[in-house]
């Protein structure tokens, strides 16, 4: 310290503060050797509240505003009364500055899961959260005493863990009481978050500081739990699971075809047992519909005859417990259709009698034709 700044010191003192920080809650005002004068003025910005502390003890609390302050230490005088002390003098004061802004987007988060019983997921899952918060100094004189002490600069982070901590403790606590669905987290947020912040709202009270607003961000579930309820989701909004089948073969041909260096095996297998698949079933659908034709009522049974010819109606004749056929209509008579014969023809029922069968009845009573020679 040179000889002006020491004389310099005996003059009257102006006392102020100009944050150029963001992060600084408390500054104490540096003056020499903590020895501030009478009649020295205080300067007390908007957004600032100052603590006089005089001889070791909190002298008063300033809100915005220009103050003069006294104390023992006078101008001048003050020196020569610390003459016995090596020119130290023993009447002490200083000035801390608190910043009272709102400090916001503070993180917080869970630093491990929470295992936690979610009713619709049927059990305990281990969840994860994480948001912000912010704070402002409430009351300076208690912040002074319980946290910043004789610290000359204190800032957030000198106090951030600790809330941080506070502040998951309480989120814990409200999710293991909550009982909410997972689904319904989501529009709880904000009303969870209220509902925290109230609850520890009195704890934090207890350092000089209130707590505005506190967010939660997000809340999730482990990776593996989060695909799971993916897969549920896609399942539910499907609803088809066969059209949906059909839906994703058609593009994996349609992806095989526009690659033709060839695309993915397992795609390709996969596509190739579903095709196989819808073949097979068309095939048992087509069984199931195709009946067999039935046997005459007065011949011996007989095996259905193969399906007509799609020219022109085609007859099977039965005689002597054996099928004949396919025949045209003027071709029976040749292969010895008589009134008693039974035949049977696409589109009938069963086998029946040639009598009964009006189509037939011009060729029954027509001549018969002349026998070979």
């Amino acid at each position: 310290m040179g000889l002006f700044e020491k004389i310099t010191g005996e003059f009257v003192d102006i006392i102020e503060w100009l944050d150029q920080s963001e992060d600084t809650i408390a500054y104490r005002f540096e003056r020499f050797q903590n020895e501030i004068k009478m009649g020295a003025k205080l300067t007390v910005r908007p957004g600032q509240k100052a603590v006089f502390v005089n001889e070791g003890q909190v002298a008063d609390a300033f809100d915005p505003g220009m103050y003069t302050l006294s104390t023992q230490n006078m101008p001048v005088l003050s020196t020569l009364k610390g003459f016995p002390y090596g020119f130290n003098s023993p009447f002490k004061a200083e000035v801390y500055f608190f910043n009272t802004k709102i400090f916001t987007n503070l993180k917080w988060g869970t630093s491990n899961p929470i295992a936690v019983n979610v009713p619709d997921l049927g059990g305990t899952v281990r969840i994860r959260a994480y948001g912000t918060y912010s704070m402002r100094v409430q009351d300076p004189v208690r912040l002074l005493q319980d946290l910043v002490s004789t610290d000359g600069l204190f800032q957030i982070d000198e106090i951030s863990d600790q809330i941080r901590n506070m502040l998951v403790s309480s989120f814990a606590t409200w999710l293991g009481q909550s009982g909410l669905n997972f689904a319904d987290f989501a529009a709880n947020y904000r009303a969870s978050g209220d509902t925290i912040r109230a609850a520890i709202q009195s704890d934090i009270e207890e350092f000089g500081i209130t707590l505005p607003h506190f967010l939660i961000e997000n809340i999730s579930l482990p990776p593996e739990v989060e695909q799971a309820l993916d897969r549920r989701a896609s399942i539910n909004v499907l609803g088809n699971m066969q059209a949906y089948t059909q839906y994703q073969a058609a593009n994996a041909i349609e992806a095989s075809a526009e690659n033709p260096n060839g695309g993915n095996q397992a795609v390709d297998l996969g596509v190739g047992l579903a095709m196989g698949q819808q073949i097979v079933n068309a095939m048992q659908g087509q069984a199931a519909t195709a009946a067999p034709a039935p046997a005459p009522t007065a011949a011996p049974a007989a095996s259905a005859p193969p399906p007509p010819m799609p020219t022109q109606t085609q007859w099977f004749i039965t005689r002597e417990g054996q099928n004949f056929g396919p025949f045209a209509a003027n071709q029976l008579l040749a292969n010895g259709l008589t009134a008693q014969s039974y035949v049977w023809c696409n589109g009938m029922s069963g086998w029946q009698q040639a009598a009964n069968l009006p189509e037939l009845a011009p060729l029954l009573t027509a001549p018969p034709p002349p026998m070979p020679q």
